[in-house]
Formats: structure tokens, sequence, C-alpha cells
């Protein structure tokens, strides 16, 4: 996505929202936590629910890291799920280091298993 096509969508959408993807298992309705992947489920569902009214995504990475592996396999698919359904819709990869506490937190646990 180009500067203009941003552009462009905040006009069409009359909004400037840009929603975080920080998932937290520990906050996720329960019934998902049941499924396979419930990571990329809890995200599938906020984008299918808010996609008319935002105009970018922002999965903040440390919320993928600190589920090792499989938390990186969820990030990958919101990213592929996000491309081939709302290609329109901007990506934003929020990869800060030094964060505020609840990212320094998972930063910590998927450094130092804390």
């Amino acid at each position: 996505m180009n500067r203009q096509q941003l552009i462009d969508q905040i006009k069409k959408k009359k909004s400037f929202l840009c929603i975080g993807l920080d998932v937290d298992l520990d906050k996720i309705p329960p019934h998902l936590s049941e499924l396979d992947d419930p990571i990329f489920e809890f995200n599938k569902q906020l984008i299918d629910a808010t996609h008319h009214l935002a105009v970018a995504y922002k999965p903040n990475t440390a919320f993928y890291e600190a589920y090792g592996l499989k938390g990186w396999r969820s990030l990958q698919k919101t990213i592929d799920y996000l491309n081939s359904n709302y290609p329109e819709i901007f990506t934003i990869a929020d990869a800060k280091r030094g964060d505020i506490g609840n990212t320094s937190t998972r930063y910590a646990k998927a450094f130092l298993k804390i």
C-alpha cells in the first residue's frame, strides 16, 4: 500500500482507525481457547467485524513471540488472511523494543520464559 491508497481508504471510510492485534490468550473468549489456533481465530473474528471501519491493523510482535513458533504461525496466518481478504487495508508491524509494561512482559516471556 502506498500513501495515496491509505489516504483514499481514510476518505472512503471516514476513519483513521488503526486496530492493534495484541492477543493475550488469558483474555480471549473461553470458547476460542478450545480451537486449534485461538490467536488466529480471535484475530480473524475481530478483523471480520471491523474491516469496514479500520484503515489499518497493527499486530504487536511481542504478543506473538511470547507463544514461540506457534505464535509466529498465528501471526503469519493473520497477515495472510488480511492480504487475501482485505488487501486495501494497511498492515503495520509493531516491533518496537523497550516498550510499555504489557509489551515488555510479553518480550520477557518470549526470551526469558518468565
